[in-house]
């Protein structure tokens, strides 16, 4: 914009700044909190008041004491802000004290500010105009201010109690703009070497639009008693930040001093120079040996101990409980294990059948075709010291490991490094074999008490997935064993018609009607058969195949097929009753039915059939007189598998042909007294009709 209307902005900008700055500063005096804290927050404010007031007085006339008062409180200010947030940073206050812990070594700090704003106002003294080039020092000086600022905001945010955040969020907000458009300005102001004059403009107004988030923030801490906590993140971060913008400003000298000395070249030496520190800086930052060593010299010198347990421990069990890529469990464990102690890969060795240890699983690490018997030196030394073994420790002084003799095996990998035993109880489950680590790391107490607890955690998942893997192989061979036992029932029914057939043989062998009944029946045995052999094979139970029944003709059939039997079968069919459901399931569920009636009579006997319909259902009724059964075996054992009164029985016909009617929606109840005879009621739905739900088993009155 042109020159005046660029001073007519300002002026409104510095002015709407002193103004709203000094409303927030009275506001503040009348609420007057009597602490420490507050004291530096006002100020803080009036010093900006005093800052916004003399850019105004620049921007007005140009007045160079005017602008030697803006640099000056401008640094001032800096001070006093950087003063009340050192006062953030070191805690709340002391239970019963108005005031908060010493914060002497800030007055380092705030000598350090005002000695940057004098240099750099000094500078500018001797320029007529605001705007006129400055030296790269002074916007190198402003530019560090900046982003020191903005390094104690990430601190504070960092280290604040999470529960606390809400409360100290939006002095964080308005602050870290302020020191943002500053970083920005004064990065410009290095790369043109001037200030620009739209920027500067605009400052005053960008300072003033951040009261109402320090106000809100103001409300929100009366007493600014904030509880803080320092994590091992926190430093990590912050010391990344503090260094990134000391190299940042060191490329920008560097940059500077090869413009100011390369001549003609000087820009596009500069230009090199620049790709290479940020080629170079993205190497530091993608390199883990980096991001590695940083933990370890953090750890080292700013703590007491060398890891943040809940943090460790959080990702090591949830390395250990991720299933990302589909990943197996083995190496997930190697994993977990070799990022407590920077290494980037190793090997498990777990015992197979036979007890002997071979390698498992692999993490970064090529494959390892070895074997270790369980009565091998290295086993039977983890087992019964339960030690981790430091190989580099071991080769210097093998005295220390007594009884240990590393097999060959392992001392031709070059970088193998420790061995971590899986222990669960008294059981060694296998051991892990961890390579160098990326930086190097001592093996101490705190090492070697962390890869043990983490030892015992990944031992107790490792015997987790075992029982669960043997307890799904127990459930298969449970499935097939069910299942075999109904492959047997059944074979036991149709050897009881081909035995039914032969004793019928001598006497009925030249009827022409009984030798067609013969055929009929071979040719279904050996169909049914046939079923059953695929079945077996398959492991799975039969394909149904609904479709409407006649359940009259059916249980017809099925009495005919059995009329040879000691026993009177007297049938009462209803014409027309259909059901809908697999016919030959059916045909096995009845045919079981009235072959139990006849087993149960003695000779002579009767068993009477009926099939019938009601509203919903078709019914069909088999009534004995033989041995019945009592009422507690027909409540408690009876729809039980494996549940029989019959000597030769296998208990599987009722529990399977209970299970059917109910999965088609039906019901099967039973009446027996002992000496009496027994009546089985089957319910099953007619078509049309809604099903019933599935509804459990009972006993008739």
């Amino acid at each position: 914009m042109p020159r005046n209307a660029l001073a007519d902005f300002a002026t409104w900008s510095y002015g709407l700044a002193a103004l709203g700055y000094l409303a927030f500063a009275i506001r503040m005096a009348l609420g007057w909190r009597h602490n420490l804290r507050a004291t530096l927050l006002l100020c803080a404010t009036l010093a900006t008041v005093l800052w916004a007031l003399g850019a105004f007085g620049e921007a007005v006339g140009h007045s160079s004491p005017m602008l030697l008062v803006s640099n000056v409180v401008d640094a001032l200010r800096y001070a006093f802000w950087f003063l009340f947030i050192g006062s953030l940073l070191h805690g709340g206050q002391a239970a019963g004290s108005k005031a908060p812990k010493p914060i002497g070594r800030w007055t380092a700090v705030v000598a350090a500010v005002v000695i940057a704003g004098s240099l750099a106002s000094s500078n500018q003294l001797q320029k007529e105009q605001l705007l006129e080039p400055f030296s790269q020092l002074a916007y190198g000086l402003r530019l560090g201010l900046a982003i020191f600022g903005l390094t104690l905001i990430e601190q504070l945010i960092r280290r604040v109690d999470p529960n606390a955040r809400w409360g100290i969020k939006p002095l964080c907000i308005a602050l870290g703009a302020v020191f943002c458009f500053d970083l920005f300005m004064y990065a410009e102001a290095m790369l043109y070497s001037r200030l620009n004059a739209d920027i500067w403009a605009a400052r005053g107004l960008a300072n003033t639009m951040v009261i109402p988030l320090l106000a809100i923030a103001t409300a929100r801490n009366t007493g600014w008693t904030i509880e803080m906590h320092v994590s091992r993140e926190a430093v990590l971060k912050s010391t990344a930040l503090m260094l990134s913008g000391l190299f940042l400003l060191a490329v920008s000298v560097a940059a500077y001093f090869v413009r100011f000395a390369g001549g003609d070249w000087g820009l596009a030496l500069e230009i090199e120079l620049i790709f290479v520190c940020l080629l170079f800086a993205t190497l530091l930052v993608t390199s883990g040996r980096f991001r590695s060593y940083s933990r370890v010299v953090i750890s080292k010198h700013f703590f007491s101990y060398r890891y943040d347990y809940r943090k460790e421990w959080l990702r090591f069990t949830d390395t250990l409980a991720s299933t990302d890529a589909g990943q197996r469990f083995e190496p997930r464990a190697i994993m977990a294990m070799g990022n407590l102690v920077e290494s980037p890969a190793g090997l498990l060795w777990l015992p197979d059948e036979a007890g002997v240890f071979k390698s498992a699983a692999r993490w970064n690490i090529p494959a390892v075709d070895a074997a270790e018997p369980r009565e091998g030196s290295l086993p039977e030394f983890l087992q019964r010291t339960r030690w981790i073994v430091n190989l580099r420790e071991y080769r210097q002084t093998p005295e220390q490991y007594p009884g240990l003799d590393v097999p060959p095996w392992l001392q031709s990998i070059p970088n193998a490094w420790l061995i971590v035993p899986l222990l669960s109880e008294a059981e060694l489950m296998g051991f892990i074999m961890l390579t160098t680590p990326r930086t190097a790391i001592e093996v101490n107490w705190e090492v070697r008490d962390l890869l043990r607890t983490a030892s015992h955690q990944a031992a107790s998942y490792l015997g987790q997935m075992r029982a669960s893997e043997a307890l799904l192989e127990a459930r298969k061979f449970e499935a097939f064993n069910r299942m075999s036992a109904f492959v047997v029932h059944d074979l036991k029914n149709l050897i009881a018609q081909l035995s039914l057939m032969m004793r019928n043989a001598e006497r009925h062998r030249d009827n022409p009607d009984f030798q067609r009944d013969v055929l009929s029946t071979v040719e279904h045995v050996v169909g049914r058969m046939n079923k059953l052999m695929l079945q077996l094979k398959a492991g799975a139970t039969p394909v149904e195949n609904p479709r409407p029944v006649d359940l009259g003709a059916l249980v017809q059939q099925v009495c005919a097929a059995k009329s040879g039997a000691n026993v009177r079968i007297a049938i009462e069919l209803l014409p027309g009753v259909t059901t809908l459901g697999d016919e030959e399931r059916l045909e096995y569920i009845i045919g079981h039915l009235v072959q139990n009636a006849i087993d149960a009579t003695v000779s002579g006997g009767d068993v009477k059939v009926h099939v019938q319909r009601d509203d919903r259902f078709a019914v069909f009724t088999v009534a004995d007189t033989g041995v019945g059964m009592s009422v507690e075996f027909v409540r408690d054992r009876l729809f039980k598998p494996f549940e029989t009164t019959k000597q030769t029985g296998t208990g599987i016909g009722v529990y399977e042909s209970a299970r059917y009617v109910r999965e088609l929606g039906g019901d099967v109840s039973i009446d027996s007294e002992p000496g009496v005879g027994t009546t089985v009621r089957v319910c099953l739905p007619l078509i049309g009709s809604a099903a019933l739900p599935p509804a459990p088993l009972r006993e008739v009155a």
